[in-house]
C-alpha cells in the first residue's frame, strides 16, 4: 500500500507485481487479493481522476490461487472473473495461478485455464512462470497456447542468444513475453 502512490503519481505501466505468496495473503476464499486489487484501483482513479491512464496489475500469487481451489479449473475462473470485476476497467494479469507439480501437469491447467479464459470473454491473464523456465519449456507452452504470457528467465535460458529466441518465439505464436530474473 505504501508505495502504490508512488508508482501511480510516475505512471507506472505496469504495477505493482503484487506478491502473494501464501494462502494466508491471499485471503479466505481470496478475499484479500480481490479487496487489495478493488482498493488499488479506487486509488488509481483518484489520483488520477482526469488522466487516461490505465496501468496493468500484475499479481505473482505462486500458485495460491490453485491451492485455494483444489486446482478446479472451474472454481479458478469463476474466481478470476471476480477478480477482473474489481479490477475494470484496467486488466488483470496473474503470475502463476497454478502448481501442479509437474511441467505437463502445469501446461495441461494452463492450456484448460487458458481455453476458458477465452471462452468466457476475460481480459484477465495467466503469466507462465513455474515449470516454464528453459528455452524448451517455453516453447512446449507456446505451442500449446498455455496461458498468454511467459516469464522469460534471462539467467535459466543460459545466454543473450536464447532470451532472444525465446522472445522471438513467442511472439511469433502470439504469447506475450516479459523478461524476468535479472536482478
Amino acid at each position: 500500500h505504501d508505495n502504490v502512490d508512488k508508482m501511480i503519481l510516475k505512471l507506472v505501466d505496469v504495477l505493482p507485481h503484487g506478491l502473494v505468496n501464501n494462502l494466508e495473503v491471499l485471503g479466505d476464499g481470496g478475499s484479500s487479493l480481490l479487496e487489495y486489487i478493488a482498493w488499488l484501483k479506487n486509488r488509481i482513479l483518484a489520483i488520477h481522476p482526469q488522466v487516461d491512464y490505465q496501468p496493468i496489475l500484475h499479481f505473482d500469487v505462486y500458485g495460491t490461487i490453485g491451492a485455494l481451489f483444489n486446482n478446479n479449473a472451474d472454481g479458478i475462473i469463476a474466481y478470476f472473473e471476480k477478480l477482473e470485476q474489481a479490477a475494470t476497467p484496467l486488466e488483470v494479469r496473474i503470475e502463476s495461478p497454478v502448481d501442479v507439480g509437474s511441467r505437463q501437469g502445469q501446461m495441461e491447467l494452463f492450456r484448460e485455464l487458458t481455453d476458458k479464459i477465452q471462452e468466457k470473454g476475460l481480459r484477465l491473464k495467466i503469466v507462465a512462470d513455474e515449470w516454464c523456465n528453459t528455452l524448451e519449456d517455453i516453447k512446449f507452452f507456446a505451442d500449446n497456447k498455455a496461458g498468454q504470457i511467459v516469464q522469460i528467465k534471462t539467467p535459466d535460458l543460459g545466454g543473450i542468444n536464447n532470451t532472444i529466441e525465446a522472445v522471438l518465439y513467442c511472439q511469433k505464436n502470439g504469447m506475450g513475453a516479459y523478461l524476468g530474473g535479472t536482478c
